[in-house]
């Protein structure tokens, strides 16, 4: 596997790489003091994140990273589609499809596995306080 297809729009060290840079860019985790958070009081480093607008969470970061890599997957299949509706309808342009089909069902598996996970696992820490 060539590290240009790990590391592309929606491989998972792209996923990690953007969910690092939003993280940072946003100063989203920290001890609350420093960290910028949309809701009121800040402490422990996860942010409550507002209604409208944006969030400055770690949370919402990741939710996005995830969204990003899934609009990148599903530009790769729009794509693949137009190809073979415009005549490129070979097998090797067909298994290609489904293969990117197949991919986009384990990112986006992945993505509601994982945000659910953090989602139990902050709904237990605040439960705990």
């Amino acid at each position: 596997m060539s590290n240009n297809a790990i590391n592309g729009a929606g491989g998972t060290a792209g996923l990690v790489g953007t969910f690092i840079a939003d993280v940072n860019k946003n100063d989203a985790i920290g001890n609350g003091k420093g960290s910028r958070s949309a809701g009121g009081g800040g402490g422990g480093g996860v942010s409550a994140g507002g209604g409208a607008g944006g969030s400055n969470s770690w949370y919402a970061a990741m939710a996005k990273a995830w969204g990003s890599t899934m609009d990148a997957q599903a530009s790769r299949i729009t794509e693949l589609s137009g190809s073979i509706g415009g005549g490129n309808d070979t097998p090797s342009s067909m298994i290609s499809l489904t293969s990117e089909s197949l991919r986009m069902q384990f990112i986006s598996n992945s993505a509601s596995t994982s945000i659910n996970s953090v989602a139990q696992g902050i709904e237990k820490l605040a439960s705990k306080n």
